[in-house]
């Protein structure tokens, strides 16, 4: 099971963020997602664990945990592309609702 884990302290590693997680069962990868240009860690992580049930269990036990004055986010990680956006963008919305590219855009 995947696991997204956000709202983390910048300065937590791998090895840290492994044994967080594997008090409650197998952990088979811990990434943690840095800059592409910097480097630097994003504060987010995706861990992976080698059951459902441990998946669970850590994402109960976790959600909310304080680690170094930070409340971790932690949630089942959506598949790549499920965004849940939806409607307009805001680049859509500035050119006013319903013009529908006839006209002149409405002017702020």
């Amino acid at each position: 099971m995947k696991i997204y884990v956000g709202n983390l302290p910048y300065d937590v590693n791998e090895e840290e963020l492994k044994q967080e997680f594997s008090a409650f069962g197998e952990v088979s990868a811990v990434d943690i997602i840095t800059d592409r240009d910097s480097g630097r860690p994003r504060g987010f992580a995706f861990v992976e664990m080698a059951s459902t049930s441990e998946g669970q269990a850590a994402i109960e036990a976790l959600n909310g945990k304080i680690v170094k004055d930070r409340s971790l986010v932690v949630n089942p990680a959506r598949p790549p592309g499920d965004n849940r956006g939806g409607g307009r963008s805001s680049y859509n919305n500035r050119r006013g609702s319903g013009n529908f590219g006839r006209g002149k855009p409405r002017r702020y």
